[in-house]
């Protein structure tokens, strides 16, 4: 990862992390004082935005790292790993709160929430949509994952603002209906739930090795662009950080010298490398046109794919 891009992410994040402990800690106090429950259970959602981005802040120095021997591809699955955490951290807090929410609203016995409550739920939609979206913008101009998932931290705790919002302004106006606060702090597990899945489903597939079927035909084009190139055959893609590595097997004339075959596949490479599909790392496998199995054209696998299947 450039400089730039390094710099750009603590930019956003730590003006983030000074909102979300000021937010945090507004809502947890006028929760408390003003005994809304679901102000607390949104505090509690600023609170794991906070956590959000000490990881993101921490991770950056790992996933930026260069390739090394250890890991020739480099580390852009570690910032992978950094956006599961983060979901899976956003998850186990809407459970928590959705769980201690169920298990007040059939309770006889509630405190009014105070009407302060709404202007700081109020203040913190606003303040939270604002980060969302430049958190967001930043994120899909370095293309980092990582940086959008936080984004999404953001948003999810500005949306679950305003249930808290309503809740407690329909909890405080109408003392009868105190329960609603209960409630919104529910529908405010419900958002967290959704904006969870949203952040997990992303580095989930990318670790379970998903391929980009979509990109094929494009590969295939830019590979067979390069003079020399007859065919292209069992293109493969894996997903790999914020882009992708991809083998292929190439047609070439049965004449030619492996040097010249060597200088095609070498151009393929590099017009890969260089095309706007994030492509990493490319390998190429070299056949002579008209001995290739007419069959193995056809299989999007490798024709020496191991095939044991041990479980």
């Amino acid at each position: 990862m450039s400089k730039p891009r390094k710099e750009i992410i603590r930019k956003v994040t730590l003006p983030g992390m000074f909102c979300n402990l000021l937010l945090a800690a507004g809502k947890f106090l006028a929760g408390i004082f003003c005994h809304s429950h679901a102000l607390v259970a949104d505090a509690v959602h600023s609170l794991s935005d906070l956590a959000s981005d000490f990881v993101v802040l921490i991770g950056v120095r790992y996933w930026s790292a260069p390739p090394d021997e250890e890991h020739p591809y480099g580390h852009e699955r570690i910032e992978s790993l950094v956006t599961l955490s983060l979901g899976l951290m956003l998850a186990l807090t809407g459970l928590t709160i959705g769980w201690d929410a169920l298990q007040g609203i059939l309770e006889k016995d509630r405190e009014v929430p105070g009407r302060a409550a709404v202007v700081v739920a109020v203040i913190s939609v606003l303040l939270k949509e604002a980060l969302y979206r430049w958190t967001l913008h930043a994120g899909r101009k370095i293309h980092s994952s990582a940086l959008q998932a936080n984004a999404w931290h953001h948003r999810s705790d500005a949306l679950s603002s305003i249930p808290a919002a309503v809740a407690v302004a329909v909890a405080s106006f109408y003392p009868e209906w105190g329960f609603v606060d209960r409630v919104g702090a529910v529908i405010v597990s419900v958002f967290i739930f959704y904006a969870a899945w949203k952040i997990l489903r992303g580095p989930l597939f990318e670790l379970a090795d998903s391929s980009a079927p979509q990109r094929n035909e494009e590969i295939r084009r830019i590979a067979l662009s390069v003079p020399g190139a007859v065919g292209i055959h069992a293109v493969r893609t894996r997903n790999h950080g914020q882009g992708l590595i991809t083998d292929l097997h190439l047609l070439v004339p049965p004449d030619i010298t492996v040097k010249e075959g060597h200088r095609i596949s070498t151009e393929i490479c590099t017009r890969l490398i260089r095309s706007p599909l994030k492509i990493h790392d490319v390998v190429v496998h070299i056949e002579p046109d008209g001995e290739a199995d007419s069959d193995a054209k056809e299989r999007t696998a490798p024709v020496c794919q191991n095939k044991d299947k041990r479980t």
